[in-house]
C-alpha cells in the first residue's frame, strides 16, 4: 500500500513533463510539500522525447538532468509515476484527489542492471520513439528515465517470461504480485501540468499520413534524428529503409484551420527551422530542406535563428499552403500547390515529408468532474473561478519550452499564495 502524507498545505502538480517539474521544484523549495504526479512511468514528458532544443541547438538532456538533481535534493517533494487522476473535488484550499496506481511490478531496490530485460523475448511498440520501434516487455522507458527503473508491461504478467525476468533478478526488484490500488489525497491547491499531444495527423486526409509511409509528423521526425532512436539517428524512410535527404516540412499542417486546429501552436516554425539544421548537420551539402509556409513566426531572440537559416544554402522556402499530397510508383511524395510568390502550379518530389503539425492539451478538462474555465480550444483558462486550480505549461496554453518553464514558475507561485491563505486563515 502507498503510503503518502498530504494536507490542505499540500500542493499536488498533475503531469511530470518540463512544466511539471518546474511547477513542483519551484513550489517544493519555498518549503511547501508537494506531491508531483506522472501517468507514465518516468518524467521528463514530451521534452525528453526532443532530439535538440532551439536556438542553442543543445540536448534536452541538459535540463533534465538539473531537475532530476534538484528532485533528488528536496525532501519536500514527493513523486508518484504511473499516477493517474481518477477524480477531484472540493475546492480552493480543500481539495480532494482520488489518484490510481498502475502497477510497474519493479520496486525501489532496481539498479537498472538489465538482467531482467534479457531474460525477456516478446517486443511491443515502443511509445517513447512514437511506434516506430519495438521495445521489451521488460524496459528501461528512455536513456534519462527518473525514476531509473525497470518496467513490466502489464500483459506479460501470468507468463512464464514474467517468472523468468523474476527470476533474473539478483536485487529482489521485481514484485509480480502488484496490484492497482487507488488513493485519496489532500491539497490545498492543484497545479496541472499536464502537456500537450500532437494533432492528430491522420485527420488531415489531402497530406496521406494515413496512407503514404513517407509522410511523417515533426515529433517522429525528432526520435528518427536521435542517435538514440529508432534508427539510431539514421534518417530512414519508413517505406524501404532507404536514407532520406531531400526533405519537404509543411508548415501549419492542420493549424490555422477552422476544419482542425484554429490557433497556431507558437512552435511549429521554430521546430521546422530547427529540423532543416539536422538535416545540413548529418548531409551536408547532400541534404537539402525545404519548408512550404504561409508565415513563419520567430518572435524576439528566435529571429536570429530564422536568418542564420535563411543563408543556409541547403534550405529553401516556399510560400505555399500546400493542396495535397501523392505518392510516386516508388513511394516518394509529391507535393502539389501555387507558389504565391510568382504563382506558379509546382508538383514538387521528396524523399521524406514532414508535417508541422500543432498542439492541442493531452486531457480534456471539460470532462473533469470539478469545473474550470476552460477555452474554445480546450486549454486552460486563468480565472478566479478556478479557485486553487491552476495551469502550467501547455495545459494553459499553445507554447514552446522556454515559455512553459516560465509560465509553469508563476502557477506554482500561485499556488503557494494560496496554501499561504490557508495557513494564515
Amino acid at each position: 500500500m502507498t503510503d503518502v502524507v498530504a494536507t490542505n498545505q499540500t500542493i499536488i502538480v498533475v503531469g511530470g513533463g518540463i512544466s511539471g517539474m518546474t511547477a513542483a521544484l519551484e513550489a517544493a523549495e519555498t518549503g511547501k510539500q508537494v506531491i508531483l504526479l506522472e501517468k507514465r512511468p518516468y518524467l521528463g514528458g514530451r521534452v525528453s522525447q526532443l532530439y535538440k532544443y532551439f536556438p542553442k541547438m543543445c540536448h534536452p538532456t541538459c535540463g533534465q538532468e538539473i531537475n532530476q538533481r534538484r528532485i533528488k535534493m528536496n525532501k519536500n517533494l514527493t513523486v508518484l509515476t504511473q499516477a493517474e487522476v481518477s477524480n477531484i473535488s472540493g475546492d480552493k484550499g480543500d481539495y480532494t484527489v482520488s489518484v490510481t496506481l498502475t502497477p510497474r511490478y519493479v520496486n525501489s531496490n532496481c539498479t537498472a542492471c538489465g538482467e531482467c530485460e534479457k531474460a525477456a523475448t516478446s517486443e511491443f511498440d515502443d511509445e517513447f520513439n512514437y511506434n516506430l520501434g519495438k521495445r521489451k516487455g521488460v524496459y528501461l522507458p528512455n536513456a534519462m528515465a527518473y525514476p531509473q527503473q525497470y518496467v513490466i508491461d502489464s500483459r506479460l504478467i501470468g507468463t512464464a517470461e514474467a517468472e523468468a525476468a523474476k527470476a533474473a533478478c539478483k536485487y529482489g526488484a521485481i514484485d509480480l504480485d502488484e496490484k492497482e490500488e487507488t488513493i485519496e489525497l489532500k491539497a490545498g491547491a492543484v497545479v496541472f501540468a499536464t502537456g500537450w499531444k500532437p494533432f492528430d495527423a491522420n485527420k488531415i486526409q489531402p497530406y496521406g499520413y494515413d496512407r503514404f509511409a513517407n509522410v511523417i509528423n515533426n515529433v517522429e521526425f525528432e526520435r528518427l534524428m536521435d542517435p538514440h532512436g529508432p534508427t539510431g539517428g539514421k534518417l530512414l524512410r519508413p517505406s524501404d529503409g532507404k536514407e532520406a535527404k531531400n526533405i519537404a516540412f509543411i508548415q501549419c499542417a492542420g493549424s490555422r484551420d477552422r476544419n482542425y486546429l484554429r490557433h497556431c501552436s507558437r512552435f511549429c516554425c521554430m521546430a521546422s527551422l530547427k529540423q532543416t539544421q539536422y538535416v545540413t548537420e548529418k548531409y551536408g551539402d547532400e541534404g537539402k530542406s525545404t519548408i512550404y509556409y504561409i508565415d513563419i513566426r520567430s518572435i524576439d531572440r528566435f529571429e536570429d535563428f530564422y536568418r542564420n537559416v535563411q543563408n543556409d544554402a541547403n534550405v529553401s522556402f516556399i510560400k505555399s499552403k500546400v493542396a495535397k499530397v501523392e505518392a510516386d510508383k516508388e513511394g516518394n511524395p509529391v507535393l502539389h500547390g501555387v507558389n504565391t510568390e510568382g504563382y506558379h502550379r509546382y508538383a514538387d518530389t521528396y524523399d521524406l515529408v514532414v508535417l508541422a503539425t500543432g498542439m492541442e492539451p493531452s486531457v480534456d478538462f471539460k470532462g473533469l468532474p470539478i469545473k474550470i474555465a476552460v477555452n474554445e480550444e480546450g486549454f486552460i483558462e486563468h480565472d478566479e473561478a478556478n479557485g486553487g486550480i491552476f495551469a502550467a505549461g501547455v495545459a494553459a496554453d499553445a507554447m514552446d519550452v522556454n515559455r512553459a518553464v516560465q509560465h509553469a514558475t508563476a502557477a506554482a507561485l500561485r499556488a503557494v499564495q494560496v496554501v499561504n491563505q490557508v495557513a494564515g486563515a
